[in-house]
Order: structure tokens, then C-alpha cells, then sequence
């Protein structure tokens, strides 16, 4: 690590970017080499300068801090803010370096910052409790109602609706839409945890799919079967995913 520790400020609040920089200007050692708006701004910037430290909102448009934490190809020593996300703060106190509760004083920024300056001397720990956090993120009970996927230097948004099935590939999962197919590294049993039960199903161990999106069930041969779905697309499906199916359209 160099003498000088390079910080980039992300948040789209320009007052609260002004406060951090305020507050910042007693460390003569740091030194912001870039702000940014939104989560698109901070992963190019961030790829490209590689800064030591980033002080990352969490609430922003188009891609939250942890989709934009997700994409990045590596993860800084990162000071969290949040104005009310009482989830990410019991996942933080476990596995984040800190995170500040808007609004924050000067004196909680300084002990935040002390920290992450002492963890800038262990990175590769700090590596494994980022990837703890998004696992830990990961449990959390919600449904998607987006999924966002970068491809080399590109983010796409999709929207769950757009989603007509996901198969399983090793470590990734190929997303297929309405507007074709992304690749997604995440796995299936974060999808069949995370997508709707009332509007998905995981019809074999490979396959997910859109419920209203498969045409018919045709048997293939005795006691095998596959969906076929609107766009003509046959899928296998598993005993288990026929007695999910069969309980969905007999309702």
C-alpha cells in the first residue's frame, strides 16, 4: 500500500458527499481522488483507480450499494452509510469493516475511518468478510423484484417480470429473458429462495421457471415429462417438479 490512501465517495446525496469530504480534510494522508452519483459511476471508477478505501451509500437509484458491492471485480475497504436499513445493520456489526447511520457525527466518522485504516493492513481478511456479508445478505428472506448482471464492462437490469426460466451452470445460472440470455453467478437455490413461489417453480434440479410462461406438460416417455413452454422451449421436469406443477395447475 502506498503512503497516500486513496478514498471515492459514493452517494447520491451531493450533501452527504460534501460532509465526508469535510470531515476528511484532517487526514492528510487520505485523499479523495473521485465522487461519484450512483452505483454505475462507482464500479468503473473503482475498477479503474482501484482506491484503498470507499464510502458507499446504500440507498441509491438504479443499483443499490449491495448490487453495486456484488459487480465489483475487487472490494476495497468499505465504510457503509444507511438512513434506516435495520437489516444491514445486524449484518454489518458481523461482518462489515463499519457503517454509519445518517445522519452521523464527525466523532462516529473518525471512529469509523480509524477502523477502516487499521483493516487497510489485512485486506486479504478483509476479501472474506466482504464475501461473509453478501452471503449473509444472500439469507435474508425477500423476493427479487430485479436482478442485476455485468457482463465484462456492461450492468444489465432485469426486471423479474422480463424472467421466463433460469437454468443451472456449475457455479452460474443462464437467465433467460424476454430480451435473450445473461449469466448470472449465483446459484439455483438462491433463485428458488428469492423469486416468487406464487409466480416461479423449480421444476428439476437444472430448471426454474416462469409459472404463467409454460404452455403445456407433455409426457415424454413412462413417468417422465416436460414443459413446454410459449416460446416452444421443452424442459426437462423431475418427479418432484410434476407434483409441483400438478398442485399449481389443479388450483
Amino acid at each position: 500500500m502506498s503512503e497516500k490512501i486513496n478514498a471515492v465517495i459514493i452517494d447520491d446525496e451531493i450533501l452527504a458527499q460534501d460532509i465526508i469530504t469535510s470531515y476528511l480534510k484532517k487526514y492528510n494522508q487520505v485523499e479523495v481522488i473521485a465522487k461519484c452519483n450512483n452505483g454505475f459511476e462507482g464500479i468503473k471508477v473503482i475498477n479503474e483507480l482501484k482506491p484503498d478505501i470507499i464510502f458507499l451509500d446504500i440507498q441509491m437509484p438504479k443499483i443499490n450499494g449491495f448490487e453495486m458491492l456484488e459487480l465489483l471485480d475487487e472490494a476495497p475497504v468499505i465504510i457503509f452509510s444507511t438512513a434506516f436499513d435495520q437489516y444491514a445493520l445486524k449484518a454489518f456489526e458481523v461482518n462489515a469493516t463499519d457503517y454509519l447511520l445518517k445522519p452521523y457525527s464527525e466523532e462516529r466518522f473518525d471512529e469509523a475511518l480509524k477502523k477502516a485504516l487499521s483493516q487497510l493492513k489485512n485486506i486479504d481478511n478483509h476479501s472474506e468478510k466482504i464475501k461473509s456479508l453478501i452471503s449473509h445478505l444472500d439469507e435474508k428472506q425477500e423476493y427479487l423484484d430485479r436482478i442485476v448482471v455485468k457482463n465484462n464492462q456492461k450492468i444489465t437490469i432485469i426486471s423479474v417480470d422480463d424472467l421466463h426460466y433460469i437454468e443451472a451452470q456449475d457455479d452460474y445460472v443462464m437467465l433467460y429473458t424476454a430480451k435473450g440470455k445473461l449469466l448470472k453467478q449465483k446459484t439455483m437455490k438462491y433463485f428458488e429462495s428469492h423469486l416468487n413461489p406464487k409466480d416461479f417453480v423449480r421444476i428439476h434440479r437444472s430448471y426454474i421457471t416462469l409459472i404463467k410462461f409454460i404452455k403445456e406438460i407433455e409426457l415424454f416417455e413412462k413417468d417422465t415429462y416436460k414443459a413446454i413452454l410459449q416460446d416452444g422451449t421443452k424442459l426437462p421436469v423431475s418427479k418432484s417438479g410434476y407434483e409441483k406443477l400438478k398442485s399449481f395447475f389443479n388450483q
